[in-house]
């Protein structure tokens, strides 16, 4: 599916149908027993080609049954039909996963400290480094500088970036990593530039990992931990054609590229499965998790991948990466087990799996927490959340417990008593965010236009205890955040922005409502909200803003019109004012060759050294807390056109 907004409305459509037998036991998790054994892995080259031989044998059957069929049906006869022949055997053990240790600084609203999420602005000593349509800048901010430092192509001076997207950037130490995926050259692009302390730009290389499009409305397909760079890549396995050529594989980019410069990175030894039949005619993917050294000056890569189904959510805690796979199936099919979860240690030990129910909505439905238990939300009805998916609420809803000692080599499901059945709130798509101890979540209008008329009540569950509480709110949820150990919950009416703080003690209660008329988010991606603490109780957030009524899905084409600052001050909030979006007349005008819609936004509030800063399209707008109110100081256009500057 190519990324244009037409298909939006399609995906939400087509998800997927409910899943059987939804675990009908509430309770919390019970403990299980250590893990007894991990996933194996195939033996060799030989046992996975002896695998695909077996697809391709059965679609040569099937395309031979089905012109037999044609004749016969010319002829008046019914077609014959024959059973599938027996699964494959359960392959054996293979070597660790590579290690990846280490945390890293980020100034991105992210999931967990010290890893960091592949975004559109990052901070790199005295400059502010931007992704934006097909290009990196460099800003300064030295002292109370806001200067354009530099700026270059996101892609090499030989590459055709035609067909491709530039999406997500990291940094470690003085190398930029971009993230991109090119429909014309059929992969995930890694574009590796230098950083100087004066904010100089210089291109390395590129790096081309073969892939299907890694694409979410709400996730990230990069990582970095330490100088360790997490990608993961999706590949759906035909069993009509060539297997390996969607195999993980890296080359790096050169004029006249051949597909034989592709060195694979997923031998058969670290291609692992459970013992669950997989069925390549109702879909099959390799979940592939590859861990590059940004250290070193060549890329080098390394990657563990899965055997599952095609739906998947992928979420990295500090010390593991999990990928949940989900079957695209509904009817009879639906009665057999569709979903596992697998989790890929950061520590260099073999992989583990467990059989599961549903799925999650996205990587925020996930959380690893200190005392060795993963808990997940989950929905009876769900695909994962590539593309659109994840931006629907159907299905009922319930949260997964399980120790992570409990993981072992798929064989195992998780038990009834690990489900917790939940309460399922008015309202589209599902929000949620793990803040202390509780499971925070509700229900917005997503993508869509916001709805005018429904309250919704925003629900913590206590996830140790299995608690669950509901908070009665003025207005739908549109996003959840934490303020330090307590909620904010934003949502729109249809006409005004409502930002209502929880206070998440023994029993949930709203503590204040600010209300901004006329408003709504302007962006709905996680990384759009900032908050900088400023002690355990106080801090100050900023959020883009857009016109009330309008379509989240606008984010794509058209710019925030300002960014929001309030005050948090014990849970009571207080606007401080909004830094405007000005806009340069010729703006729209920049002679964009590659990733010209914003599918990561492209407003996001800054809080750097004490200083505010409001990052919208092309402007960097700086302000200054006077007398509890923000005013705006100075700003700069950092388009790559000589566009007028106001300072």
């Amino acid at each position: 599916m190519f990324r244009t907004a037409a298909p939006i409305c399609l995906a939400l459509a087509v998800l997927g149908a409910a899943l059987c037998c939804w675990p009908p036991v509430a309770g919390a998790a019970s403990e299980a027993s250590a893990a007894r054994k991990t996933l194996r892995a195939f033996d060799d080259e030989q046992q996975l080609a002896g695998l695909f031989k077996r697809w391709a044998d059965e679609a040569k059957r099937r395309k031979d049954e089905a012109q037999q069929a044609r004749l016969k049906k010319a002829d008046g006869a019914a077609p014959s039909t024959q059973a599938l022949p027996p699964p494959a055997p359960r392959p054996a053990p293979a070597a660790a996963a590579p290690a990846a240790t280490g945390k890293a600084e980020s100034v991105t609203n992210v999931q967990h400290a010290g890893v960091d999420e592949g975004g559109i602005v990052k901070l790199h000593g005295d400059h502010l480094v931007i992704l934006r349509r097909g290009r990196l800048f460099t800003v300064r901010i030295a002292g109370q500088d806001l200067r354009p430092i530099s700026a270059i192509d996101a892609f090499g001076p030989e590459v055709d970036p035609q067909g491709a997207w530039y999406d997500e950037m990291l940094i470690s130490g003085n190398t930029l990593v971009v993230i991109g995926y090119s429909y014309a050259r059929g992969g995930s692009e890694i574009g590796v530039f230098d950083l100087t302390p004066d904010g100089r730009l210089s291109y390395r290389a590129t790096y081309h990992l073969r892939s299907n499009d890694y694409y979410s409305s709400r996730n990230y397909a990069s990582r970095l931990v330490g100088n360790k760079l997490i990608v993961y890549s999706p590949h759906v396995l035909s069993p009509w054609g060539d297997p390996y050529a969607a195999f993980p594989a890296v080359r790096r980019w050169r004029p006249g590229a051949l597909p034989s410069d592709f060195k694979r990175i997923a031998p058969a030894t670290r291609i692992y499965r459970s013992d669950e039949a997989l069925d390549p005619f109702a879909g099959v993917a390799l979940h592939s998790v590859a861990i590059c050294d940004l250290a070193q000056p060549e890329l080098d890569c390394h990657s563990t991948a899965v055997l599952g189904p095609p739906g998947r959510v992928f979420y990295v805690s500090p010390n593991s990466v999990f990928v949940w796979t989900t079957a695209w199936r509904s009817g009879v099919l639906a009665t057999a087990p569709v979903s596992a979860v697998f989790r890929i240690p950061l520590d260099g030990s073999p992989p583990s799996a467990l059989k599961t129910a549903g799925s999650p909505i996205d990587q925020f439905s996930f959380l690893e927490d200190e005392r060795g238990m993963l808990n997940v939300l989950l929905r009876s009805n769900g695909r994962g959340d590539g593309m659109w998916a994840a931006e629907s609420g159907a299905g009922e809803l319930a949260l997964m417990r399980v120790a992570l000692a409990s993981f072992s080599d798929g064989k195992d499901e998780v038990p009834n008593d690990a489900y917790l059945r939940l309460p399922k709130p008015a309202g589209y798509a599902i929000q949620s965010r793990y803040i202390g101890p509780y499971l925070v979540y509700g229900a917005g209008s997503g993508w869509s236009v916001p709805t005018g008329g429904v309250r919704s009540p925003v629900f913590a569950v206590r996830y140790a205890a299995g608690e669950v509480h509901e908070v009665p709110l003025v207005h739908p949820v549109d996003r959840i955040e934490a303020l330090g150990s307590h909620a904010l919950v934003v949502g729109s009416d249809g006409k005004d922005l409502h930002l209502t703080s929880v206070r998440l003690s023994d029993q949930p209660a709203t503590v204040d409502r600010h209300l901004r008329p006329g408003a709504a988010q302007g962006e709905t991606r996680s990384h759009g909200f900032f908050y900088k603490p400023e002690s355990e109780v106080d801090g100050l957030l900023g959020l883009p803003i857009i016109g009330g009524g309008e379509s989240a899905a606008r984010q794509l084409s058209t710019g925030s019109a300002a960014i929001l600052y309030l005050r948090n001050r014990g849970l009571a909030l207080s606007e401080l004012g909004t830094l405007v979006a000005r806009p340069a007349q010729n703006e729209g005008n920049d002679a964009c060759r590659a990733s010209c819609v914003d599918w990561y936004g492209n407003a996001r509030p800054l809080f750097v050294r004490g200083r505010v800063f409001a990052l919208m399209g092309y402007e960097i707008v700086e302000g200054r807390v006077a007398q509890k109110r923000l005013i705006e100081i100075r700003r700069v256009n950092y388009s790559p056109l000589p566009l007028q500057i106001a300072r």
